[in-house]
């Protein structure tokens, strides 16, 4: 017997031995709906993807099914659920192979580019920086606005007033230290300060001046030890590139279970008669 609930067909008044199939179902969909819903609330960090599990809806057959008791039902049911989870987890695995191409293709190489030309930057700026080393008392000199400053504080002040004429955004030259161009430009209510080379190198000036051509140097003392970061960056990319070589192209693992349960879901299909023509009612 069926009784209406508020427009809807309601199933949990199903009796005789077909009334026990029915309590397993409405267990079963609860555990699966509830294995959905624990991925979704949970205070930990979530799965990267959710098993698929559809709103349950019997149809006729299936009703006709679960009162003869019929098995082959609750195996039908199980099978949507594994078709659907593993058509997911092909899309996702398809998807992975799309990125791949696009790495390949394109990230890969526009980024191994870029790093083989900082690398090759960071050597000649090196030559640079060994070409113009400091001499025994200390301070090689600095040009400011076409001055030439021996003395270390001398050279300190005369680039801090430069610092203070520029107002605009557009980086200005004004001067020369140790082979590389220094410019400066007003941004976010601050100075930038730039020494340009093969590769650029940026340093935030404060007001003390002697601090300023310290910190100078402290970013050009640094050009090894961002030699060696590229190099490694490289090395990472060209594993990386190799590693996704060896992927792409891969088929979907599961595809032959997917196969195979897809033709028995069509086949239980075709024999429970769902999805098919319902017949009328007078």
């Amino acid at each position: 017997m069926l009784e209406p609930c508020e427009g809807k067909l309601s199933c949990t008044v199903l009796r005789g031995e077909s009334g026990s199939n029915t309590a397993d179902l409405l267990d079963q969909t609860l555990e699966n709906k509830q294995k959905f819903i624990s991925q979704i609330m949970t205070s930990k960090s979530p799965v990267r993807s959710c098993e698929y599990v559809d709103e349950t809806a019997l149809s006729f057959a299936e009703i006709k099914a679960l009162c003869a008791g019929d098995p082959r039902i609750r195996e039908r049911m199980d099978l949507d659920l594994e078709v659907s989870r593993l058509r997911i987890m092909k899309a996702d695995h398809n998807s992975k192979q799309y990125r791949l191409e696009d790495d390949l293709l394109k990230n890969f190489p526009q980024q191994i580019q870029e790093a083989q030309g900082f690398i090759e930057g960071l050597q000649s700026d090196i030559q640079t920086l060994q070409q113009h080393p400091h001499p025994t008392d200390g301070f090689i000199g600095m040009e400011i606005n076409g001055m030439s400053y021996t003395d270390k504080a001398s050279a300190g002040t005369a680039l801090l007033d430069a610092c203070r004429e520029i107002t605009g955004i557009e980086p200005v030259i004004i001067g020369n230290y140790r082979g590389f161009a220094l410019s400066v430009k007003f941004s976010g209510f601050t100075h930038k300060l730039t020494l340009k080379g093969a590769v650029s190198y940026q340093v935030e000036p404060g007001a003390d001046a002697r601090g300023n051509l310290t910190r100078i140097d402290n970013a050009l003392d640094k050009m090894p030890e961002s030699l060696e970061t590229c190099k490694i960056k490289l090395s990472n990319l060209l594993q990386q590139q190799e590693a996704a070589k060896a992927e792409i192209g891969k088929p979907f693992p599961q595809e032959e279970e997917l196969q195979r349960k897809s033709a028995r879901l069509s086949e239980l299909d075709a024999e429970l008669n769902i999805g098919g023509k319902q017949p009328e009612t007078a």
